[in-house]
């Protein structure tokens, strides 16, 4: 199987290769840092051009992740658009792909660093949802009690050659990758990474399958 099966507590979890994490007893994905719109922003504030298909691109990929689970709850764990400005920006098509996604479906943009969800675009807006025995927020908090889904840190492992996105995983933590396009990351071996995770935390990573390795090698 190409994904990455684990426990956190007493849910089980899968880890897509796409970056999504999925929760079948609750039919829930969960992805993190979208960052709709990020190619917009560079060129608004001059900043690097890069090809505006970065959101189309991310589109696609969570369709074919719904598509494929059947999932009928989506929690966006924040950085959903790259800035305030980012979901007023967006092509009609790309925001009409969007609505058709989210028909049906309780979606719930928790807020981030970024953006604090897009109000305009309808679903729910948290600070942060709690779900048995798991709260999901954008940045990890240290101080957590019980167990943690986060993102934020778009962690990344290095590999012969190149980099993969990753998860981060241990017994009571799991930082998701950034799930959209040109999103850039830190490296899984970043001290603010390690100080998270317990010492037998796993780095999985995304790709054409999960794979998984020690963090600390």
């Amino acid at each position: 199987m190409p994904d990455y099966p684990f426990t956190l507590g007493t849910a089980r979890l899968r880890a897509l290769p796409s970056g999504a994490l999925f929760w079948p007893d609750q039919r829930v994905i969960v992805v993190s840092d979208l960052h709709f719109g990020k190619s917009g922003r560079l060129a608004r504030r001059g900043g690097a051009l890069i090809p505006p298909y970065e959101n189309r691109a991310t589109l696609t990929r969570l369709e074919l992740d719904l598509q494929r689970t059947g999932a009928d709850r989506v929690i966006c764990l924040g950085d959903s658009f790259d800035d305030l400005a980012a979901a007023g920006e967006m092509a009609d098509d790309e925001s009409l792909w969007l609505a058709r996604l989210m028909a049906g479906r309780d979606w719930i943009w928790v807020e981030g660093n970024h953006d604090a969800g897009p109000p305009a675009l309808g679903g729910r807006h948290l600070a942060e949802v709690v779900l048995p025995g798991i709260t999901l927020r954008h940045i990890a908090d240290p101080a957590a009690q019980g167990a943690e889904i986060s993102g934020h840190y778009h962690p990344k492992a290095r590999l012969p050659g190149r980099t993969a996105p990753c998860f981060l995983i241990d017994a009571a933590r799991v930082i998701l990758p950034a799930y959209g396009t040109f999103t850039g990351g830190m490296p899984c071996d970043h001290p603010d990474l390690l100080a998270l995770m317990g010492p037998r935390a796993l780095a999985v990573l995304t790709g054409p399958r999960c794979l998984a390795r020690p963090l600390r090698l």
